[in-house]
């Protein structure tokens, strides 16, 4: 099971081993963990070597670049859908930069599943990337949507 510390602050080695246990566990499909474990040892490895600095320090970069601060949820109010933005929970914050990374990662096409997710957690280290432009998206709906903020009552 895993800590609930790793949700609060992606700062210690601990929390990043454990992020990274978790990224294998996204990037797993079917059950098949060992060909997950590979893609991300690759990935990092692939990273040391374009990159030139720990892979762990740009993944937590990467991450701290993707996870979400707010995100809109809808609500019908009067006979009306408002989008009404609501601040995430650590969790729910891991689990959507995780799932952003991935997809991006998954939606890039011509290399190898590791090289993929490794020049995405590049581009979101250096705060550019797909990732980074659905949490930009996100926030800036938030933000237009910031005078309904009153209709979330819970």
């Amino acid at each position: 099971m895993m800590k609930k510390s790793i949700y609060l602050a992606v700062t210690n080695e601990s929390n990043i081993a454990d992020l990274r246990i978790k990224l294998v566990n996204h990037v797993m499909r079917q059950g098949k963990k060992s060909i997950a474990q590979c893609i991300v040892n690759d990935a990092f490895s692939m990273i040391e070597k374009k990159h030139g600095k720990n892979a762990e320090e740009v993944f937590r970069r990467a991450l701290d670049q993707v996870f979400p601060r707010l995100e809109v949820s809808s609500r019908r109010v009067g006979g009306a859908n408002y989008q009404i933005p609501k601040e995430i929970s650590p969790r729910r914050r891991v689990f959507l930069g995780m799932k952003w990374l991935l997809d991006a990662a998954r939606s890039r096409k011509g290399k190898p599943m590791a090289a993929r997710l490794a020049d995405e957690i590049i581009a979101a280290a250096n705060n550019e990337g797909a990732a980074v432009k659905k949490k930009e998206d996100i926030h800036k709906m938030a933000e237009a949507n910031r005078a309904f903020a009153h209709f979330a009552r819970f």
